[in-house]
Parts: C-alpha cells; sequence; structure tokens
C-alpha cells in the first residue's frame, strides 16, 4: 500500500492549548499515520477575527495510507472527539485541523482543497512550515515554502514559543 506525505495545520486558541495540540498529534498519530516531522509551536495573533485570544500553531509532517478526503473526514472526526464545535467562520475553537499539502497534489471537492487556498497569505502557516519543508514546492505557484515565506505580506506577530511546557 502506498503512503502520502500530508502536511497539517494545527491551531488552538482555547482552554489549555498545549494539551489540545498533544491530543490531537496522538489521535492524528492513532487514525492517519505516523509522524513525520513536526514544527515548534508558535503563537499567533488570531487572523480574520479579532478581539479573539492567541493561538498555538504547528505544522506536521506524517505518512498516511488514507485517500485525501478520507484524511479530511478523520481530521474533522478528530476535531470533534477533542469536543470542538463549529459556529460562525474564523471564531475561536479548541482544536482546528487543515490540511495544507499531501505530496504535489491538486485537489478541489466540497469537502478538501488543496493545496490549501490562503495558506500562502498566512505567516502562521508558513513559518512552521518552512521550519520543517523549506523547499518543497507548492503545486500551483511552483514556489518554494521559503519563497512564499518571503513574499507573505500578513503582519500578524507569529513568534516561536522557547520551551514549551
Amino acid at each position: 500500500m502506498s503512503t502520502n506525505t500530508a502536511y497539517i495545520l494545527l491551531g488552538s486558541n482555547l482552554g489549555n492549548r498545549m494539551t489540545y495540540l498533544k491530543a490531537a498529534i496522538c489521535a492524528i498519530e492513532q487514525q492517519c499515520g505516523p509522524l513525520k516531522k513536526a514544527s515548534s509551536i508558535y503563537e499567533t495573533e488570531a487572523w480574520g477575527v479579532e478581539q479573539q485570544p492567541p493561538y498555538l500553531n504547528q505544522v506536521i509532517a506524517i505518512n498516511t495510507a488514507l485517500l485525501p478526503e478520507c484524511l479530511m473526514q478523520t481530521l474533522l472526526h478528530i476535531e470533534q472527539q477533542l469536543g470542538r464545535t463549529r459556529t460562525i467562520r474564523y471564531a475561536e475553537r479548541i482544536i482546528d485541523l487543515d490540511v495544507l499539502l499531501i505530496n504535489d497534489c491538486i485537489i478541489q471537492t466540497p469537502l478538501l482543497t488543496v493545496p490549501h487556498p490562503a495558506m500562502q497569505q498566512r505567516k502562521f502557516v508558513l513559518l512552521p512550515l518552512q521550519e520543517i519543508a523549506p523547499d518543497i514546492k507548492h503545486p500551483v505557484t511552483h514556489l518554494t515554502i521559503t519563497e512564499m515565506l518571503q513574499a507573505c505580506t500578513d503582519m500578524l506577530r507569529v513568534e516561536k514559543i522557547e520551551n514549551p511546557a
């Protein structure tokens, strides 16, 4: 059975954010596939809606035998298992799991768009992704993650957490 490399963004800005990130990674490893790499954890200002607590964000790379849509469905299920309820768009959340890239696939379905359509505009996505995959090329723009980060105009604060608990 062939496996794919999937890059997933994790985010949490409610409750014990670090605990939610760790629980999500554990569930992803159990239900989706083994962890290949994990970025540092970054504290970031909320994007899209102001007056929210800051997020903790992290990007992980996994090996998965799941087909892309099944991977997304499993990630949505993990969000529910951890207590996420979906309300308004960009609302604060216990956990958020987004597929950024899967190999060099381009996917557009009602459930899943890969590469993630806004990743190149968000520093909180590009900084941790660049840490673990600087030379991967975006399958549409053909820019490396490093090149996209250099071109990114997002001015929101993104700060690496040194020694996360």
